[in-house]
């Protein structure tokens, strides 16, 4: 008998405790946002920050909220945009798809290799010894961070330089961020112009070292009609929201460093 109070002790300990925490389960309850839980069941599920926000949950959360708009997702494009804008009632939403862009053609043919690099295969390590092997400071170093970073197959090196399928990109915005260089960007899929290229030197500084890099000499400022050319930091940049495609600045580019995108 001396071991049955020990017990009824331990059972109304236990059973008191059950009772507090459903109390405090429906008391601290947080309630469900139903309309959050309907659009982050329409999301990719990549997680991959293109939106601005942490994930698929925090974007779904800020849009129900009235925070973010619903055509924010790269990776879904348009057709979840229009499913996420039903669920919000917002009617119709556009959005303009994007691709990531290269901005370097430093390939083998163009460039030189100022060392040899044996260590750690990767563009985050091999930047560390002298900037990378390249003769040029500011292009691709070919090895592939961005490749690894794509969830998507979009991107692959050839001849040394990060190249991306427009068609398999989603826009994630991964291979931006992976890219020590800053070579990588997201560009609107437009019939546009896009300077290949990020070397910030100028003239013979870029001669000796690419036989395509932009040495700054305006041709292209001054040629464009619209005003879409601007030198920054030593090189040519085109505003995609001005280009209209005209192409005058490809013909008068003395490098070829100016291709034309097609939508």
């Amino acid at each position: 008998m001396e071991f049955i109070t020990p017990i009824l002790i331990v059972g109304i300990i236990g059973l008191l405790a059950g009772i507090i925490l459903a109390v405090a389960s429906i008391v601290m309850a947080v309630p469900k946002d139903e309309k959050a839980e309907a659009l982050e069941e329409i999301l990719p599920g990549a997680n991959c920050g293109a939106c601005g926000y942490s994930g698929c949950s925090g974007y779904a959360a800020a849009m129900s909220q009235g925070e973010a708009q619903p055509g924010l997702c790269s990776p879904g494009g348009p057709a979840v945009a229009k499913k996420c804008a039903e669920v919000l009632g917002a009617g119709d939403v556009e959005m303009e798809t994007k691709a990531a862009l290269v901005r370097c053609m430093g390939s083998y043919d163009n460039t030189t290799d100022k060392l040899v690099y044996d260590g750690i295969e990767g563009c985050s390590a091999a930047i560390l010894l002298a900037g990378g092997s390249s003769s040029c400071l500011f292009g691709c170093m070919g090895l592939g961070d961005c490749v690894k970073a794509c969830d998507y197959g979009a991107v692959e090196v050839c001849n040394g330089v990060a190249k991306i399928d427009p068609a398999l990109c989603k826009a994630c915005g991964k291979c931006v961020a992976a890219c020590p260089k800053g070579l990588i960007s997201l560009a609107p899929v437009k019939k546009q112009a896009v300077v290949r290229c990020h070397n910030c030197d100028k003239g013979k500084a870029v001669m000796d070292v690419c036989k395509v890099g932009c040495i700054s000499c305006t041709k292209c400022v001054k040629t464009c009609p619209q005003g879409a050319i601007a030198m920054e930091n030593g090189c040519a940049a085109v505003d995609p929201q001005k280009c209209t495609g005209c192409g005058l600045c490809v013909e008068s580019c003395p490098r070829h460093v100016i291709t034309m995108l097609e939508a």
